[in-house]
This record gives C-alpha cells, sequence and structure tokens, in this order.
C-alpha cells in the first residue's frame, strides 16, 4: 500500500496522527497499544472538525503531567524494551533520531546526551509512536511526500523566542526540497518534520497509483486563507507491490544439546523480536547428528537474538550476516464471519489481486472455545470469505 503526504499546509505530529486516524484507524486499538509500552498517563482524544467545508480529524494528546520530559537515551529505551512489533519499534527510533541529530547540531552536545523538553512530552510519543503503529495498521509499505511549505515568524519556547521556521525543523529538514509561504506562522513543526524525513522515500509530486483511500488531518491553528490540513492520500501501485528489506540472518549449528530445549528457544526468539524462526536436521563432524538454528530479524533485533542463542543453548559461537529479501504488500483487516468478527492478513499477490488469509492465534482460540479441529475453522472462514 502506497501513501503520498500532502504538506499542502505544513506538517505537524497530531496532524499526522489526524489523518492516519481519519483513514481508518480506531482509536481504541491505538490507545490500548501506545499504553503496552508502558506509557499510561495520557488520553487521547479525537474529534471531527471542518475547515474551509474539508472534513477533518483533530487530535488532542492530553497528558496527567505535561512538565515530564526524557532525554534521548530514555525515550530509546523505552521505545527498545517496548512490545511494540519490530516495525513500529523501528520507525519510532527511526523518527527521534532525526530529531535527537538536529539538536545535537543546534546545541553542539553528543546526540547520546541530549535533553528533550517539548519534544520529550508524552505528547510528542504519542504523536510519533502512534504513526509508527497506524502505518502498520493500515498495511503502508512505502511513503512518498509533497515539498514542504515553511512559514516565517517567531515562536516562543523553553529556550526563549526562536525564529521560524524553527532551528530544530531546518536541520531535520536537510536535503528534503522545501518552499517559503506568506504566512507569520508555524506551518511545520520539529515533530511533523522528523515524520516526513524518516518516512518518507522521496519528494515530489503524486505517484502513480490508483486512490482508495484519503485521510485529514487538523491542525491547531488557522493560517487564514488556506485550510490548516495535512492530507495523506492511500492506495496501490497499478501491480503488485514489493517491500525491499534489508534483514540479518543468524545461525548456527549444535549437537550436543536436550532437544526439548529447542522449543522453548523458539518461543524465546520470537519474543526478542525474530521474524521467523527454523530448524534443520544436519551431520556434523564424526557424523554426529546435529540441528542447524536459524532466525532473521530486523538490524535492531539482531544483539538480542545472538545473546539469546549464546546464553539458552550449547553453541559457543554464532554466525549472522546481511540478507536482502522482498515482501508482498499486507496489512490486518477485520471480517464478519459465522464465529464473529475475525482478523486476517490481507495479502496483495504480483499482479495486483488479493487474497485473505486468517490468523492462526485467532483461529486457535476458536477452535478451543468451540472445541472444533483448528483446519475446520480455517476452511469455514476461508470457504465464507468466498
Amino acid at each position: 500500500m502506497l501513501a503520498y503526504f500532502d504538506c499542502f499546509s505544513g506538517i505537524s505530529g497530531d496532524m499526522t496522527l489526524g489523518a492516519l486516524i481519519d483513514l481508518g484507524v480506531p482509536v481504541d486499538w491505538l490507545k490500548e497499544s501506545i499504553r503496552s509500552i508502558p506509557l499510561k498517563d495520557f488520553d487521547l482524544s479525537v474529534s471531527s472538525v471542518s475547515k474551509n467545508g474539508i472534513g477533518a480529524k483533530r487530535v488532542e494528546v492530553k497528558a496527567a503531567d505535561s512538565s515530564i520530559t526524557r532525554d534521548y537515551s530514555q525515550i530509546i529505551s523505552l521505545i527498545s524494551n517496548s512490545p511494540l512489533s519490530a516495525n513500529v519499534r523501528e520507525r519510532g527510533i527511526a523518527i527521534f533520531e532525526e530529531i535527537a541529530g538536529a539538536e545535537a547540531e543546534i546545541h553542539g552536545c553528543p546526540k547520546e546526551t541530549v535533553h528533550f523538553h517539548e519534544l520529550g512530552g508524552v505528547d510528542s510519543i504519542v504523536d510519533i509512536v502512534g504513526t509508527a503503529l497506524c502505518i502498520e495498521y493500515l498495511g503502508i509499505t512505502k511513503i512518498s511526500a509533497s515539498k514542504i511549505p515553511m512559514g516565517s515568524g517567531f515562536v516562543k519556547c523553553r529556550h526563549g523566542i526562536i525564529p521560524l521556521p524553527a532551528p530544530a525543523t531546518v536541520s531535520i529538514l536537510k536535503d528534503v526540497p522545501v518552499y517559503g509561504v506568506d504566512i507569520n506562522h508555524e506551518l511545520v513543526t520539529p515533530t511533523g518534520a522528523a515524520i516526513v524525513k524518516a518516512l518518507s522515500a522521496s519528494f515530489g509530486n503524486l505517484p502513480d497509483m490508483t486512490i482508495e483511500k484519503t485521510g485529514y488531518g487538523a491542525g491547531k491553528h488557522d493560517s487564514g486563507y488556506i485550510p490548516n490540513l495535512l492530507r495523506i492520500i492511500m492506495g496501490r501501485s497499478s501491480g503488485g507491490e514489493y517491500k525491499d528489506e534489508l534483514i540479518f540472518q543468524v545461525e548456527t549449528c549444535i549437537d550436543d544439546m536436550n532437544p526439548e530445549i529447542f522449543g522453548f528457544l523458539m518461543d524465546r526468539l520470537f519474543e526478542d523480536g525474530a521474524l521467523d524462526v527454523w530448524w534443520v536436521p544436519v551431520s556434523m563432524k564424526k557424523n554426529r547428528p546435529g540441528t542447524n538454528v536459524h532466525a532473521i530479524c530486523y538490524p535492531d533485533r539482531k544483539d538480542a537474538l545472538i545473546n539469546r542463542i549464546l546464553s539458552e543453548t550449547t553453541t559457543i559461537g554464532v554466525r549472522y550476516y546481511e540478507v536482502k529479501r522482498k515482501t508482498l504488500s499486507r496489512c490486518l483487516d477485520e471480517i464478519n464471519t459465522s464465529y464473529g468478527t475475525v482478523c486476517v492478513k490481507r495479502i496483495t499477490n504480483p499482479d495486483g489481486t488479493t487474497r485473505i488469509v486468517p490468523e492462526y492465534e485467532v483461529c486457535k482460540k476458536i477452535a478451543l472455545e468451540k472445541k472444533l479441529p483448528l483446519k475446520n475453522v480455517y476452511e469455514k472462514i476461508i470457504k465464507e470469505i468466498g
């Protein structure tokens, strides 16, 4: 699924979240997902507003204590140790790294010691992690954006009065095409700049696509003559979509371990963020039967998997190397069946057609509750999908 960020009136974190919610992300699901980080003391309110006759979603994040701020290391640790998926963690960290790099450049200090003020509060974390969650929920695999408009004037922050666009915004948008507009207002916030810089593969005109949905997110202020909105356009290319990814494969051979441990190891590797885990029987030296342990993961989870294998098994060494892979576009969806509403994966084939695959855990729960064979549950759901 493709997404185009049409930033005709700028971009901010709350505008991004509003547009993605307008595209169909359930608010209750989003709240619970963010709270699992854990991030507890906040509320996310979403209202429908109209800007120049265009309906949009307005998002407000209310924190129990707005004075709480965090430094770069605290935020990265919070996201890295969360139960969120590897993709969500990776996107969230990438956005915060854009902000940290800009702040370090402006203040002349190491990135690791950067202390976020406005950007370290609960609302910014909700905006950034929430954006990453929404992108995964909607099945968006590629993002592009328009050129970015920049307002002028001054704004007050904890450091005092600073010019617009804010120094952090200018630093973040290095190498991104921008243009000035005669609006005395902050059109692009540092959070919005970091989101569009970290997530967009390209900047320019609307790409060739078949439009399926459009979402609008409303900003807090109005410029006077253009609606203060971010528009996100979702659609598909003319053929099937592929996602190019760089991942790591971690492996080792074991011939001296209690085989009962392998099942436990597999569960722990998945908990550590493995994308897949598998075993292959091998013949080792002196013709001893052994097991080749394989696991693949995103780069940020490589060390966790290596540590898990070295600490949980009898091996004394692990091999790892970069692997490129292409994956088909997929997104989560809900469908109505005779078992009730069930969660499924909607996958786009290379020819542009789609297929639906029931989620294993959902089918397992139905089978156990209704005392049915698992294969029967799968077959019935697939038959009803038609």
